[in-house]
């Protein structure tokens, strides 16, 4: 008989207790790639909101520029289907495989509707180089003009 909390017998999500303590303890917000991209976006002096929802209501993206209406969202190779990285769980694929396609099918719909709300959408993954991520940012943010359009 399996202990309590430590499997599905409970009704738990989890498979076992360790899988439960390990996916417990990840963080929503605050993870070490979005920390090293805000570091850089600060350090080059852009000011930004943190976790916030660009269309109020649940939907929350990791940065967001709200003067520009652009929103950054890093994503977590696990949790929304890196094409490079993701893995797929094995114990309760029943839970995990449906869970994890919600997650997609959510992110597309917040990008949709971000879009339609006038909103510049960026995506990229926690593998990405935070000095890539943030020249991105930074880029979109900056445009560089050609030298043409100078009067």
């Amino acid at each position: 008989m399996a202990r309590p909390g430590s499997g599905t017998a409970n009704g738990s999500w989890a498979s076992s207790l360790a899988s439960r303590k390990s996916m417990q303890s990840n963080r929503g917000r605050d993870t070490a790639p979005e920390l090293a991209v805000r570091t850089l976006l600060h350090r080059a002096g852009l000011r930004y909101r943190v976790d916030f929802p660009p269309l109020g209501g649940r939907r929350r993206a990791d940065i967001v520029f709200t003067r520009v209406q652009l929103a950054v969202f890093i994503d977590g190779c696990f949790w929304h289907g890196c094409p490079q990285h993701a893995t797929y769980p094995k114990a309760n694929s029943d839970y995990w495989l449906p869970k994890l396609r919600t997650n997609i099918q959510r992110d597309r719909d917040t990008d949709r509707l971000l879009r339609d709300a006038g909103w510049t959408v960026q995506r990229f993954w926690e593998h990405e180089a935070p000095e890539s991520i943030a020249a991105a940012i930074i880029a979109s943010l900056r445009p560089e003009h050609d030298p043409a359009d100078r009067v």
